[in-house]
Order: structure tokens, then C-alpha cells, then sequence
């Protein structure tokens, strides 16, 4: 008998599973959501960086001239434009370097030079792209061409481009602009200390004590996410301004500034803070303070050995978050930043100011890093903090002590009272007719046909412009949440695929709509039909929140047994019908939840729209700003304020909703 070793046995190629119909659609699905990212994200990121690492310099080498006696005869003698101003020194080689936008008259290179004089003057280029221009005629090549003096004042030469750093170069060496570093970090990490302390106490509060109305404090903490951030800066003004109801308690100081700024921040950043916070003091185990009052620890002692250490992970992720959005926001610096520059204020002013594209996109790589680096350690803080959880854990439930008690809701009804203020000095001023010599009530700063910003028809955009993205963005983000974690191995694919998914997270919003403008109004692109319009408006908003709405919708999609699929598959039913008639209706809490934050997120953001909409797609967010820029302060704070009460009643639409499509969709859940 024969006997069969590993080396007698045949060699065949290894098995591969073999892909069906519904496998082929899948991987189609999550490659066409992921083309949308690479479009909307990575290719516009692409041509910001390369903007960034453009620079653009005159080149003297290029051009030669010729001039004539005062009887219009020539020599034939060829004078170089470089060598003319070597001798001469007439452009210094500071003055070479320039915006793609450069033009550099030749004029300086003859200080006899006279328009009235009847010199004759020849030009060209020594390379065949050499390019000039003569009046606006753009004119290349090696072929000479004869002005007069008057025409030859109006001939200017454009630069040349090329690859370097000396962009970042010019960025760091001028004061001004790396100032915008320092005060960016150092508001960006006083706010943070501020805030994840007041929200660490806040949230404390609630899980920890047995207070009354603790979901009424809940609803006002969750009220700024209801507003752009400029609203506070409004308030601010009127409270603490030249002309503020409490400038007497600034005690000379300005409140246009640092102070200012660190405020509004605190307001705005305060319920992002408040949710992780409360997320991670949510999952403390009872068994550890058991422990501790067995060990006759102080209360003290417990909080510091058991409370802070459990959270930990929660506060550094607050930390993270509250700093990204800080360091990020462009609204409230630009409306009570005053002479307080700050990066994304500088990215406004580089590009609408000076039209500075190359410098707006050297400001953007640098508020990109800080963004980016807080974005990824927070990564990491929320994959440890889930480490934490276990399946024994006990519920903590806080006992009556009528001290503490008076105490925690003394402290949230103070901080109740800053966001309460808040919102109510700015609907107070929008029912003023002028602050503050005329007090008497009146709806006129709610005529916004007459103001600069876009009237009423920036608002109506505001709610289109909400309804579309909710629409449209929670279609895109959760079938590419559903085909990224149910499509069966494409390990690379589903790898791009989330990376894609989370990167948006770590671009902020100023930067997203600078790298639209250099990708999207770009002639030789395709898709430049859509800049300006609606449609590109749609597309960053969706791409600028999707991963949250990627995140939320991941979740509810883990909570699934994977055995339905089996199941489905086992019953040759297509994954789409799984999907319709399974998937869907389980998740519909998930996909409710995505909608409204699509929603409100779209009728209050500034910094990703506001280089990218045109004089038909005003936003309600962007009219704020340009009312206050244009001192027409009351009507930006009724704008804001209507932003608000939309955003509430969208809150309270989605609540009504969702109790009624709950029942139908999640009565097995009462089974």
C-alpha cells in the first residue's frame, strides 16, 4: 500500500470565493459613495495643497526690448529686461515674488521713460511661452512687436510658476500672520480648559445628584447647537460693547478681543463638551463607589480616585473636540475678534480681502495640522474609552442629599441663565429699533429686503438648502455606512472606504470650501457648472458633516445580528429587499437622527459656504455676517435668531415624527 505524503499531493491554485450578484452590487455601491468622496474631498484637498506650494515670480529673463532715437529709428540694439535691471536696480528682487494675479509694468527700466515722448519701443518674449500683455491682449512668442510710448506704459508682464516652499517662507517671516498662530492656540486652549471644566461640572450635576428639572437643563445646554456661532459674538456686543448694557464690568477692558472670543467660544462649544462628558460619566460602575465607602474613602478622595480616572478618557476627548472647533471657527472671531487676528479669520482676509489665493491656502495647511493632529489623537481616546465598558457593570444611581442637591442645581441654574442670556439679548435686540436711543418695541430689523445680506430669500435658501442636504445626505451616508459593513470580505476596498468616511471630520470648514473654489472653479473642470449654484452648497455641507452622520449610522448597523444576512442569503432573497423591508425600519431611529443633524447643521454653518455661494444662494448663516458687517447689527441678531427658532421647531417636528414612524417600525421592540 502506497503511502500518500504532502509532497505526493496534487498542487492546485488556493479556492476564492466565488462573488454572486448581490456581492458585485455591494462592492459597486461602496465604490461609486467612495468615487463621491474622492471627488468632493480628496481631489479638492489636492488642489489646495497645490496651490499652497505654487509660487508665482516675474521673470526678467524672458522679455526683450528694443527702443528707438526720438525720430522713431531703430539701432538694432536688444536690450534684456533682466540686464536693464541689474544695472539699474530698478524692481528690487523682493518685488519679484507675486500672487498668480501679478502683473509688472516695464516702465521702471527707463527712468527717462515719458507716455508723451515719440520713442518707439519693440517687445518679445525669448521663449515661445513667454507671456505679456499689451493693454488686455495677452500676446506669446518669439515675434517683435512695435508700441508707442503711451501703448508701452500699458504693457505688463505676468509671472511664471513654479513648486516651492517659498510660500510658508513669507507666511512665518511676517509677524502679522504668524501672530494668527499664537492667539489661535492660545484662545483654542483657554476655551478648552474653560469649557470641558464648566461641562465636566454641568454633566457631573445631572448623573450625580437627585436635583429637579434636570431634563429642562439638559434641553437648554443642547440650545447653541441650535445657532451659528456668530449669534454669541452679537450678544456679547450689546452686553459688554461700547454702547453694552454691563461694559461697566469690563472694567475698561474691550470686550473686542480675546475676551470676546474666549466667551462666545465657551457658548458655542459647551453642549459638544456636555454629550461626551456625559457619556463617559454615564458608564461609571456602581460597584467601585461601593467599594470605596467600604474602604471609608472621603467623597473627596472617591471623586478623584474613582470619578475623574473612570471619565478620563471622556474629558480628553472633550478636550480634543472643544479645541478642534475653537482653533477652527471663523464666524465669532470675525464678528468680535476686533484687531485679534485668529487663522480662519486670516484665510477670510487673504482670500475676499486681497484675493491672495496662494496665502489663504499656506493659512489652510496651517490650520489644518493642529486640526488634524487633535482630530487623530481623539481617535485614538474614543477606542480606548470603549475598552471600558463591560458586561458587568452596575448602573450608578445617585442618592438624595439635599446639600449637594442645592448645590449642583444653584450651579446649573447659573449656566442655564449664561445660554438663557445669551439667546434672549439677542432676540431683545432684534425687537429694539435702535439700541440704545430708541427702546420702544417694533419688527422692523426683521425687514431683511432692505438689508445687505440676502433678505428673506437667503433664509428660504437656508431651509432649502437644509431640506436638500438631509435628503440627499442621508440617503448617500447610510447606504455607504450599510455596504462598508455588510459587504463580506474587500478588506482594501471597505479600508479606503472608512478612511474616507473619517476624514472629513479632521478638515475644517474654511479650508473644505477654499479647496472647492481652487477644484470646482477651475474652467477645465467638468463638474464647474455647479459652482455657484445650489448644488455644490448640498455637496460641501454633506461632505463637511459626514462623519458624524457615517458614525451614528455605523452604530445602529453593528447593533444587527449578521445572521439576518445569512438568513436573506440562505432564502435567495437580495440584499435590497433585506434592506428595504429589515434594515431599514430597524435603523430608522439612526437614520431620523442623521436627517436632523444634516439639517440643522446646514442652517447654521458659515465657514464651509462661505466662499462658495453667489448672489442667488445667500444662506440665512451667511446674511448674519454680511449684516454685521455692514453695521446692521439688530437685523443679523433677528436673523440669528430666526436660524434658531427654525432649528427648535425642526427639533420638535423631528420628535413628533419619529413617534409616530417609531411605533409602526419599532413595536417588535416592545415584544
Amino acid at each position: 500500500m502506497s503511502v500518500i505524503t504532502p509532497d505526493s499531493l496534487p498542487n492546485e491554485r488556493p479556492v476564492k470565493l466565488k462573488l454572486g450578484r448581490d456581492d458585485l452590487m455591494m462592492r459597486g455601491f461602496i465604490f461609486a459613495i467612495a468615487l463621491y468622496l474622492i471627488v468632493t474631498l480628496a481631489f479638492p484637498l489636492y488642489a489646495m495643497l497645490s496651490k499652497a506650494f505654487s509660487t508665482f515670480q516675474f521673470d526678467l529673463s524672458q522679455i526683450e526690448l528694443q527702443v528707438s532715437d526720438e525720430s522713431g529709428k531703430f539701432d538694432g540694439t536688444i536690450f534684456s529686461a533682466a540686464a536693464l535691471n541689474e544695472k539699474l536696480n530698478a524692481i528690487p528682487q523682493d518685488e519679484m515674488a507675486t500672487s498668480s494675479d501679478g502683473r509688472l509694468s516695464l516702465t521702471p527700466l527707463f527712468p527717462d521713460f515719458s507716455f508723451r515722448s515719440p520713442v518707439l519701443y519693440k517687445i518679445r518674449g525669448t521663449t515661445a511661452d513667454a507671456v505679456y500683455l499689451i493693454g488686455s491682449d495677452r500676446m506669446t512668442g518669439t515675434d517683435w512687436r512695435e508700441v508707442d510710448s503711451n501703448t508701452f506704459r500699458r504693457i505688463v508682464l505676468r509671472p511664471v510658476q513654479s513648486f516651492g516652499f517659498s510660500n510658508f517662507t513669507t507666511y512665518f517671516s511676517t509677524p502679522s500672520l504668524f501672530r494668527s498662530i499664537e492667539n489661535s492656540l492660545f484662545i483654542s486652549i483657554v476655551s478648552t480648559i474653560v469649557t470641558v471644566s464648566l461641562a465636566f461640572a454641568f454633566a457631573y450635576a445631572l448623573s450625580r445628584s437627585c436635583m429637579r428639572l434636570k431634563g429642562m437643563f439638559r434641553l437648554i445646554a443642547m440650545a447653541p447647537i441650535l445657532v451659528p456661532s456668530l449669534l454669541p459674538g452679537i450678544a456679547l456686543v450689546y452686553l459688554f460693547g461700547n454702547q453694552g448694557m454691563l461694559k461697566e464690568v469690563m472694567m475698561g477692558e474691550s470686550i473686542y478681543g480675546p475676551y470676546g472670543i474666549v466667551l462666545g467660544s465657551i457658548f458655542f462649544t459647551f453642549p459638544h463638551a456636555f454629550i461626551i462628558i456625559t457619556t463617559a460619566l454615564a458608564i461609571s460602575d456602581a460597584r467601585l463607589y461601593e467599594a470605596a465607602v467600604s474602604l471609608r474613602a472621603s467623597p473627596w478622595k472617591t471623586f478623584w480616585t474613582v470619578t475623574i480616572p473612570g471619565a478620563r478618557y471622556g474629558l480628553i476627548s472633550a478636550a480634543f473636540v472643544v479645541f478642534n472647533l475653537v482653533i477652527t471657527d471663523f464666524g465669532l472671531p470675525k464678528v468680535i475678534g476686533g484687531q485679534y487676528n485668529m487663522l480662519a479669520v486670516d484665510i477670510y482676509k487673504q482670500v475676499i480681502g486681497q484675493q491672495n489665493f496662494e496665502m489663504g491656502a499656506v493659512v489652510s495647511v496651517v490650520l489644518l495640522m493642529p486640526a488634524f493632529i487633535a482630530f487623530a489623537v481623539d481617535r485614538q481616546v474614543q477606542k480606548k474609552q470603549v475598552a471600558l465598558l463591560s458586561a458587568r457593570s452596575v448602573v450608578f444611581e445617585p442618592k438624595p442629599d439635599r446639600k449637594f442637591d442645592r448645590i449642583c442645581f444653584t450651579y446649573c441654574s447659573l449656566v442655564a441663565i449664561f445660554i438663557i442670556g445669551i439667546l434672549g439679548v439677542c432676540q431683545f435686540a432684534a425687537l429694539i429699533k435702535f439700541w440704545p436711543y430708541d427702546l420702544s418695541l417694533s419688527l422692523k430689523n426683521y425687514n431683511f429686503d432692505v438689508m445687505d445680506g440676502g433678505g428673506w430669500e437667503a433664509y428660504g435658501n437656508s431651509i432649502k438648502l437644509g431640506l436638500l442636504t438631509a435628503f440627499f445626505g442621508t440617503i448617500v451616508v447610510f447606504i455607504g455606512a450599510y455596504m462598508v459593513d455588510k459587504t463580506r470580505s474587500f478588506r482594501l476596498g471597505r479600508g479606503i472606504f472608512q478612511f474616507l468616511a473619517m476624514l472629513p471630520m479632521a478638515i475644517p470648514g474654511m479650508v473644505l470650501g477654499l479647496a472647492y473654489i481652487f477644484f470646482f472653479n477651475d474652467p477645465n473642470n467638468p463638474l464647474n457648472t455647479i459652482y455657484g449654484t445650489m448644488a455644490i452648497l448640498v455637496i460641501v455641507t454633506i461632505t463637511h458633516f459626514y462623519t458624524v452622520s457615517h458614525l451614528t449610522a455605523v452604530t445602529a448597523l453593528k447593533q444587527m445580528d449578521g445572521e439576518f444576512e445569512s438568513v436573506a442569503s440562505s432564502l435567495k432573497q437580495p440584499f435590497y429587499k433585506l434592506f428595504a423591508r429589515v434594515t431599514v425600519p430597524v435603523c430608522m431611529p439612526a437614520i431620523l437622527d442623521i436627517a436632523i443633524y444634516l439639517f440643522v447643521n446646514a442652517m447654521t454653518t458659515v465657514s464651509a459656504v462661505v466662499f462658495l455661494y453667489s448672489t442667488d444662494t445667500a444662506l440665512a448663516s451667511i446674511a448674519v455676517l454680511n449684516m454685521d458687517d455692514a453695521g446692521d447689527v439688530a437685523p443679523a441678531a433677528a436673523m440669528g435668531m430666526m436660524i434658531f427658532y427654525t432649528n427648535a421647531a425642526a427639533r420638535i417636528i423631528h420628535l413628533a415624527v419619529s413617534k409616530g414612524i417609531l411605533k409602526r417600525t419599532q413595536a417588535w421592540r416592545l415584544r
